[in-house]
């Protein structure tokens, strides 16, 4: 019966988002519901259990989020992601339309910059391409999902993505972890997708499909006299941020001693150690740098001058906080699944997973099924960590396994399965493509699929070759 209760509350959850309601309103409902059909007190289990842990991952990834949505605000409202986009696209042609698209959306991510931001600074002149080379827009978003929803977010080492922040965060490690592994794993995901699409593409347009026609978001006003800054300019911010941030997380050696004072104090949710929060301060830094570098070169780009600064640098900031609450109230509903009786004989079944005597497939298979269940990488992540997180590096600890490929793995497997139909994301990346579920969600699964089998194919790896 308990486990009915959590599935009849996450399906609620699910749908209320798919039909358009707030997570950070419908999460804590559909939480304490099953709190109060569980038989427990709802208001103690809301003040309590929900809300600290909804504060806990603020404390913790707050700056990330302001820092990565203000920097993703200031390179789109500048023109610096259109300029790049623009120039990646021109150079490929509308021949290589499809790889044009993926490796746009993927230098973009691999900078820094947020997944909405790469939509509505690349889709403009996808949408033309793919007019132009008479290519079914139905697969524009499949192209765009490709390029980043994939390998930059958790696969690839460095990414400053918050996918590939938490694990590092937790493990004490860095975002540069197992390298080896995530290369090799992103570039082989990535190549699936493009694949994939590329052979639907060629299909449908053999079948004599064209680029079709009365679609909506048509982009037919691209302002080519615009000023706009060169392209090798506007990747210096990009190049700053990977640049400090493999510095601060690979080369420089914090000083351990840093967090004492404040230790001494006994502040509540204060990090163990030095190497718990030097991932995140690592970041920091490099998105604040990067930042300044948009400011610096691209002033005079941005509209209205100061004023448009000032707009951009509010409009970060307050997209930060629509951010990070939608994903924190997703950890707090976690929390609520968690005081279920029926819960703990999921947890105890995910921790039954033994294949290989490791914890990774365990971690894996969680981590995936939270990621779609929640519909969010970083929501699923967060969850399954906070769950089963000290049980995972006990037994990483007693089984040997590198706490850098449990990192990488834990990484990999948050954006899993989380591109269902309703990811946040996602739906935005419809409404400004101007399609639909029904028009292009069965490749967006497909590549789905891929994604949720990556943190498999980077286990095989590391059984196969060890840590690299």
């Amino acid at each position: 019966m308990d486990v009915l209760l959590i599935v009849l509350s996450l399906c609620l959850l699910m749908f209320m988002a798919y039909r358009g309601f707030s997570t950070i309103l419908i999460a804590p409902i559909c939480g304490l519901l099953l709190v109060a059909l569980a038989g427990k007190a709802i208001l103690p289990a809301f003040t309590e259990l929900f809300m600290i842990r909804t504060v806990g991952y603020v404390k913790s990834f707050f700056p990330i989020f302001l820092l990565g949505s203000i920097f993703g605000q200031l390179m789109g409202d500048s023109g610096f992601a259109r300029s790049i986009a623009k120039a990646i696209i021109k150079y490929f042609g509308k021949e290589r339309a499809l790889l044009s698209v993926c490796l746009t959306g993927s230098i973009l991510t691999y900078g820094g910059v947020s997944l909405l931001v790469v939509t509505f600074a690349v889709y403009p002149f996808a949408a033309a391409l793919y007019k132009e080379a008479n290519i079914p827009k139905r697969f524009l978003v499949g192209a765009l999902v490709t390029g980043a929803f994939t390998a930059t977010l958790g696969a690839y080492p460095g990414s400053p993505q918050i996918q590939n922040l938490i694990p590092a965060a937790f493990f004490g490690t860095t975002i540069y972890a197992s390298p080896g592994i995530g290369l090799v794993t992103g570039t082989v995901l990535w190549l699936c997708g493009y694949f994939y699409m590329y052979f639907r593409q060629k299909k449908a347009m053999a079948a004599g499909e064209g680029y079709g026609e009365n679609h909506i978001q048509e982009p037919l006003n691209l302002d080519e006299s615009k000023p706009t800054i060169k392209a090798a300019y506007a990747l210096i911010p990009l190049i700053a941020v990977l640049g400090i941030n493999f510095y601060m997380g690979r080369v420089m050696n914090w000083d351990p001693t840093l967090l004492e004072p404040y230790q001494a104090m006994k502040l509540p949710l204060i990090a163990k150690a030095v190497k718990n929060v030097s991932s995140s301060w690592a970041t920091i830094v490099a998105l604040f740098i990067g930042s300044l570098l948009v400011l610096g070169l691209g002033w005079k780009y941005f509209s209205n001058g100061r004023a448009g600064v000032l707009k951009s640098l509010n409009a970060g900031a307050n997209g930060a906080l629509l951010a990070i609450m939608n994903t924190a109230i997703l950890v707090g509903f976690g929390s609520l699944m968690a005081t279920s009786d029926g819960f703990k004989g999921i947890l105890d079944g995910l921790m039954g997973i033994k294949i290989g005597g490791t914890p990774l497939w365990s971690m894996a298979i969680a981590s995936n099924v939270l990621a779609g269940l929640t519909g969010s990488a970083s929501g699923g992540i967060s969850i399954a960590l906070d769950l089963m997180g000290q049980q995972w590096l006990a037994w990483a600890q007693q089984s040997g396994v590198p706490l850098d490929v449990m990192t990488r793995v834990a990484a990999i497997a948050s954006g899993g399965l989380s591109l269902t139909p309703h990811n946040g994301a996602l739906i935005t990346m419809f409404v400004v493509c101007g399609l639909s579920h029904k028009t292009s969600y069965l490749d967006v699964a497909i590549i789905s699929i891929f994604k949720g089998s990556a943190s498999f194919f980077a286990i095989i790896l590391y059984t196969l070759f060890g840590n690299f």
